[in-house]
């Protein structure tokens, strides 16, 4: 089972489990299941209040699974992704750094998420 570990300067860090694997449980799921008070207002991808930022804990390179079209398009609007880095996320498929937490998918590793 991945570690993810929920960071803010303003509230206490919180480590939970996730199920490795589940392909539905998002880390805004993942968060308010543990009482986690991230940000969001949708929770569909569609307004960018559950901006977070991500890095995985573990060896691997990999933070999740790869952001949808309508994720990056809106990572791109927020400033947060280049057309550069949209390209290298397609070729290479590394999730960037910043995710809409509505929409990152966990996958089997340890991250820490900065909300």
């Amino acid at each position: 089972m991945p570690l993810v570990t929920f960071s803010h300067p303003e509230h206490k860090t919180k480590t939970v489990y996730a199920t490795a694997g589940s392909h539905i449980d998002t880390v805004l799921k993942i968060a308010k299941a543990n009482k986690i008070p991230i940000n969001f207002d949708c929770q569909d991808g569609e307004c960018g209040t559950c901006l977070v930022k991500v890095t995985s804990l573990d060896k691997k390179a990999r933070m999740g699974g790869p952001p949808t079209e309508k994720e990056r398009n809106l990572l791109k609007q927020l400033g947060k992704l280049t057309d550069g880095d949209i390209s290298r996320i397609l070729v290479d498929d590394i999730p960037p750094p910043w995710r809409l937490a509505c929409q990152m998918i966990v996958r089997d590793e340890d991250i820490l998420v900065e909300y």
